[in-house]
C-alpha cells in the first residue's frame, strides 16, 4: 500500500484519538484501550512498510501518549494534584487569555455603569442590593459603623457560608456557559453592577475611603475570581457557539473540559478570600497602610498567577517541544 493511501484512509481515525487525547476526563479506560489497539497496529504496519516517514514517528508519539494515559500510576494521580495548580492551570488560562479580557471587560464596563446608575439615582441600589439591605447599612452609618455588616455573626459560621456562597456564584457562572456566552455575561454583568453601585452608594455618603479598604481586603481576590469563572463559562459558552473544525460535540467537551479546570482552579482563592472575609475584614480598626499593602499584594498574586505565570510556562512548553523535535 502506498504510504498516501494508508495515510488517507486512517486520517481521520488519528484525528479523532488525538481529540480524544485532549477530552480523556470523557471516555472510559476500555475505549481509551481500544483506540490505543488500533493506532499501535497502524504504528506497526507504519513500521515495517514506511520505517523512516515522519507519519511513524507521528503514530509513535500519539501511540505514546495513549500509553501513558492508560498506565499512569496511582502515584502520578496524586503529583497531579499539585500540577494541577502549578501547571494545568496556568496552561489553560494561556489559552483562555482573551475570554479573561473579555470577562474582565464585561465586569468594568458594568461596574461603571453600575456607578452611573447609582451616581443618577440614588435609589437605584435599592433595586440591585434590596431595601432590607440597604436600610440596616443606612442604620449602620447613623451609627458611626458602616462597615458593621461584616462584623455580625460567629466568624467560623461567616467564613464556611461565604465560602461556599463564593464557589457557588463561580460555579453558576460557569454552568450559565450551557445556555451559550450570553448566560455567563449576564452574570458577570449583574455583578459588575453590584459592586459598581455599592460603592457609588458608599460614596454618596462620604465613605468611599472606608468601604474601598473594607471590601476590597477579601474582594481584590474574591472579584478577579469571580472575573476568572466568568473566562470558564465564556470557554463553555463559545464551545457551543464557535465550533470550528471541530464537530459541536467535540468542541462543547473541549470547552467544558477548560473550562472546568478554570472555575476548580479558583476554589482555593475562594477559601483565601472568605477566609479574609470571615476574620479579618470585621476589623476596621487595622491600620489603612496594613489593609492597603494586603489589597495590593493580593492584586499582585492575581496578576501573577493568571497573567505572568501562564505566559512563563507556554513559553517553558514551547522550548521544550522546540527541542525535542530538532531532537527529532
Amino acid at each position: 500500500m502506498k504510504e498516501i493511501v494508508f495515510i488517507r484512509n486512517n486520517i481521520d481515525r488519528w484525528q479523532k484519538a488525538e481529540h480524544v487525547m485532549d477530552d480523556t476526563f470523557w471516555y472510559t479506560p476500555d475505549e481509551l484501550a481500544e483506540m490505543y489497539v488500533g493506532i499501535t497496529s497502524d504504528l506497526a504496519f507504519a513500521m515495517t512498510h514506511y520505517p523512516e516517514s515522519r507519519i511513524t514517528v507521528y503514530l509513535n508519539n500519539l501511540a505514546s501518549a495513549i500509553h501513558n494515559e492508560i498506565y499512569k500510576n496511582k502515584r502520578e494521580k496524586w503529583s497531579r494534584m499539585l500540577t494541577f495548580w502549578t501547571h494545568e492551570v496556568p496552561l489553560v488560562m494561556y489559552h483562555e487569555r482573551r475570554l479573561l479580557l473579555v470577562s474582565f471587560l464585561i465586569m468594568f464596563v458594568s461596574a461603571v455603569i453600575g456607578m452611573i446608575s447609582q451616581a443618577a439615582d440614588p435609589e437605584f441600589v435599592r433595586v440591585i442590593l434590596g431595601d432590607g439591605y440597604v436600610d440596616m447599612t443606612l442604620d449602620n452609618i447613623a451609627k458611626g459603623k458602616p462597615m458593621d455588616v461584616y462584623a455580625g455573626g460567629d466568624e467560623t459560621s461567616m467564613f464556611l457560608y461565604i465560602t461556599f456562597n463564593n464557589i457557588g456564584v463561580a460555579f453558576r457562572t460557569f454552568v450559565l456557559g450551557l445556555f451559550t456566552s450570553i448566560g455567563t455575561g449576564w452574570s458577570l454583568f449583574y455583578n459588575g453592577i453590584m459592586i459598581g453601585c455599592f460603592e457609588t452608594f458608599f460614596w454618596q455618603h462620604g465613605l468611599l475611603g472606608e468601604s474601598f479598604l473594607t471590601v476590597f481586603l477579601h474582594g481584590t481576590l474574591e472579584m478577579s475570581a469571580v472575573v476568572v469563572a466568568g473566562a470558564a463559562g465564556l470557554a463553555l459558552g463559545n464551545g457551543w457557539l464557535f465550533p470550528g473544525t471541530y464537530s459541536r460535540l467535540v468542541s462543547f467537551r473541549r470547552g467544558a473540559r477548560r473550562g472546568l479546570k478554570i472555575v476548580v482552579g479558583t476554589v482555593p482563592i475562594f477559601i483565601v478570600a472568605g477566609f479574609v472575609e470571615g476574620f479579618v475584614t470585621r476589623h476596621t480598626e487595622l491600620p489603612y497602610l496594613f489593609r492597603l499593602g494586603f489589597i495590593l499584594l493580593s492584586l499582585a498574586f492575581v496578576i501573577f498567577y493568571f497573567i505572568i505565570l501562564p505566559c512563563h510556562i507556554n513559553n517553558k512548553q514551547n522550548k521544550i517541544e522546540s527541542h525535542a523535535k530538532k531532537k527529532d
